[in-house]
């Protein structure tokens, strides 16, 4: 008999690989061996593909049949290889016609029903790179994997109707089974979440300075200050004030939150930035990615191109939170496991709120705080220095006044805030896209002191704090992109000394306030 070959595509990460399958039926026992480091799931696919093949009217042979997933040393894990496996074989058997370079990814059903899987967005994606283009999913993996440009999906509910199109005998195909839309619950739009407004919040002028500023730029943000200030309550708003994503960020985006499972990338491309907000119990792979096996994308890497927010962050294990130390220098998480490794973009804002102690009633004079000064120490000291050091705005936020509530109704919304922000992103593009950069929190220390350069009399400030060693110098780099966004959001063309004081004053406030 012939030698059935299809092929399928191996995610590792985000990183797919194109996987041939090669079938092969002997003249020995029955017995169907399944060779290319299949994981626990794939080994199952034999039972499976036996049943979907027998209920949709192809039963495969009973004789001995071989399977072999190429390249042998890369571990294939999951059920999406199920329909390769199957085509391969009926091919092997004569079934059906040549299936050319079509690329298969779909779960079968015990009745030959095809089932979605996880990742199909970058699966798609890896296959169209590689030159296949010709794609069978699922139908309800349609919608997801067709947000591929030039990428020519197919999309089934059977077997049976599948084996039809490639040459298989109508007489024989259970042809008459088809199934409910409960299998394409996958497929529904997701409903759009109502987006917090920022006039909402009463008062807090610096602090809604200080988000604006965070939005335009994509700075990381600490806020510091008693319950019940707003911190949270502003961190949760700052997403309004960021601008829609780019084409390639949205598929980025979107990539990652289909190899996720998450519902929201089903039928389109994720525009706005997305918002993490883990809670404080969250260990160590739910926020940076890991778990048994292959490594898998943790909330930092879902945030990617959007924001990461962690309330109560002293809360935080030490551990999880300098681990984003990486992340915030380079953009990405590689993720070492012994089943393999794994490298996820993670390029995101991070939005840290904290109390000032652990009471929380160390703002202003203090006088009804219970901690000692060990214990407040203590407390601020489980977010590390070389971590703090890496966010550009550290705020105190104060409590609320009751004239502040009195002016309920007249502070800006959304709306007028961002579009400052994009005006600002604006300048920043057309300023930085010849460097191959985006926003001024990427701008490297050799640029800005290069091509970027501010002349002495503007930066003086700076090399006074620098000098008494107020400062670092990733510190004064950060300084330096701060007073960037504030002169764009100035519509200056470069920072001035006024500039430059603000910034080393939000960068400061915090700190000071301690």
């Amino acid at each position: 008999m012939a030698l059935g070959r299809t092929y399928s595509v191996a995610l590792v990460g985000l990183n797919g690989y194109i996987v041939e399958v090669e079938a092969d039926i002997g003249q020995t026992l029955p017995a169907f061996v399944l060779l290319g480091l299949p994981d626990a799931a794939l080994n199952e696919a034999k039972e499976r593909i036996r049943s979907a093949a027998k209920n949709s009217g192809i039963p495969l042979s009973r004789r001995k049949i071989t399977a072999n997933l190429i390249p042998a040393s890369l571990p294939k894990r999951g059920s999406g290889f199920d329909l390769a496996v199957t085509m391969a074989v009926l091919r092997a058997a004569n079934d059906i016609k040549p299936t050319e370079r079509t690329v298969f990814i779909a779960e079968l059903g015990l009745d030959g029903r095809l089932r979605p899987v996880r990742g199909i967005l970058p699966a798609v994606m890896a296959a169209v790179r590689a030159g296949y283009p010709d794609i069978v999913v699922a139908q309800a993996n349609l919608a997801e994997a067709a947000l591929v440009p030039d990428a020519n999906v197919r999309g089934y509910r059977t077997l049976a109707r599948l084996a039809l199109d490639f040459g298989a005998d109508p007489q024989e195909l259970a042809l008459d089974f088809e199934p409910d839309d409960e299998a394409d619950a996958n497929g529904t739009e997701p409903g759009h979440a109502a987006v917090p407004d920022m006039a909402d919040v009463s008062g807090q002028g610096d602090a809604r300075r200080a988000l604006e500023v965070a939005a335009a730029g994509a700075h990381h943000l600490l806020l510091t200050g008693p319950p019940g200030a707003g911190k949270t309550m502003l961190a949760e708003r700052l997403p309004g004030l960021l601008p829609d994503l780019a084409d390639n960020e949205a598929m980025e985006v979107t990539a990652i939150h289909s190899l996720c499972g998450m519902p929201s990338s089903a039928v389109q491309l994720l525009r706005r930035p997305p918002f993490e907000n883990p809670h404080h119990s969250a260990t160590a792979a739910a926020i940076i990615g890991g778990g048994s096996g292959l490594p898998r994308p943790g909330a930092a890497s879902r945030a990617h191109r959007g924001i990461l927010f962690l309330d109560e962050a002293p809360e935080y294990e030490r551990r999880v939170l300098d681990a984003l130390r990486q992340p915030l220098e380079s953009g990405e998480l590689v993720i070492h496991r012994s089943a393999g490794t794994a490298a996820y973009p993670a390029r995101f804002q991070l939005v840290l709120a904290a109390n000032p102690c652990p009471c929380g009633k160390a703002s202003g004079k203090g006088l009804d705080c219970t901690c000692t000064p060990m214990m407040r120490r203590r407390y601020l000291a489980r977010m590390s220095g070389p971590l703090l050091d890496r966010v550009d705005i550290q705020l105190q936020v104060e409590r609320v006044s009751l004239a502040d509530f009195g002016q309920a109704g007249v502070e800006e919304d959304t709306a007028a805030v961002a579009q400052r922000v994009r005006a600002a992103r604006g300048r920043q593009t057309e300023r930085l896209h010849p460097l191959g950069l985006e926003t001024n929190s990427q701008v490297p220390g050799r640029i800005l002191r290069g091509e970027l350069r501010l002349p002495a009399s503007s930066t003086r400030i700076l090399d006074h704090a620098l000098e008494r060693g107020v400062l670092t110098a990733r510190g004064y780099d950060r300084v330096l992109r701060l007073a960037w966004t504030l002169a764009d959001l100035a519509h200056r063309g470069r920072p001035d000394p006024d500039d430059i004081g603000q910034a080393l004053g939000l960068r400061q406030a915090a700190s000071a306030a301690a």
